[in-house]
């Protein structure tokens, strides 16, 4: 597949921190497990800093569903039950996406999601489009594969991998479509990098910690408190990452995931990466204020709950 071509320097530009707020759409896989509830709700919570116009709804398969078609309809059910206790409108907000990953570099897996994702990317007029992704990134690779000059008009906040020096580079959303991860860091559109390990893994809280700032705190508080303490039957010395809350958090300040220009890296079939310094930047992000970030994120939940 051949790709659009992006001046160095306009990606460049792209690529800076964002000064004001921004236009922007959410790609979520959000019931594989707790944090991208965290996270949308996150994102819903800033609109001084994000102007969401949209949420996908992305394929997952783990224990939690019985493939990706399942995992992107579980996705998109909890997507709603998010919304409906964040008092927001779904009609015309929320759209399914695929319901397989990519099966080769040329063939996008058409759905709403990604065909929602094109028309949005081509108005130009209203300024870039802040694509952050949070889960497998087959609706955002099937969109460019659909209308390669998106990419053009869109900055990639990809959570996704883990840091280029770590031994492999398979997370959870990376091993989901390791064609998408390849095509995302091939193609040229402007990629803002959250890895996981050892970087947004620091995003722990405890249950003790969220039945003190979440729970009671409204619908939404009392949902994600609950599914906080649902995860483990046995809270005693556990935390769990919320992983997916860095890639709003560096939409809304940049300084609380600090990053870094470094080139492109090459997926590998092994999930591993190869590196070759004549490839074009992104930004990658090298570690995560995990005080600011919470405190950013539960004092919209309480200021919500009024």
């Amino acid at each position: 597949m051949k790709f659009k071509t992006i001046d160095p320097a306009k990606r460049l530009s792209m690529l800076e921190p964002p000064a004001d707020r921004v236009r922007a759409v959410i790609d979520t896989d959000t019931y594989n497990e707790i944090d991208d509830q965290f996270a949308v709700t996150q994102a819903i919570l800033s609109p001084d800093r994000i102007g969401l116009e949209a949420l996908y709804a992305a394929p997952f398969e783990n224990a939690r569903s019985t493939g990706p078609a399942d995992g992107m309809e579980k996705s998109y059910e909890e997507i709603l039950r998010l919304l409906n206790r964040l008092d927001h409108q779904a009609d015309g907000f929320v759209f399914k996406g695929s319901t397989g990953y990519l099966k080769g570099s040329d063939i996008p897996q058409d759905s709403p999601a990604a065909r929602d994702l094109v028309q949005k990317a081509l108005e130009r007029e209203k300024g870039p489009l802040y694509v952050i992704a949070i889960g497998a990134i087959t609706n955002v690779v099937s969109a460019i594969l659909m209308e390669p000059s998106v990419i053009d008009n869109m900055v990639v906040v990809w959570m996704g991998g883990h840091a280029y020096y770590w031994h492999d580079a398979g997370d959870f959303n990376l091993k989901q479509d390791v064609i998408g991860a390849r095509l995302l860091f091939d193609c040229g559109v402007p990629v803002v990098h959250i890895p996981g390990r050892p970087i947004t893994d620091h995003l722990l809280t405890t249950v003790p910690e969220i039945e003190r700032h979440v729970a009671g705190k409204g619908q939404i508080g009392d949902y994600l408190a609950q599914i906080f303490s649902e995860y483990t039957d046995n809270p005693f010395g556990w935390s769990k990452p919320i992983w997916d809350i860095a890639a709003i958090s560096w939409v809304i300040d940049s300084s609380w995931v600090p990053t870094v220009l470094d080139h492109s890296p090459i997926v590998t079939d092994q999930r591993t990466y190869s590196r070759d310094p004549s490839r074009h930047f992104v930004r990658v992000a090298v570690s995560v204020d995990r005080d600011a970030i919470f405190r950013d994120v539960f004092s919209k939940i309480q200021s919500f709950a009024g």
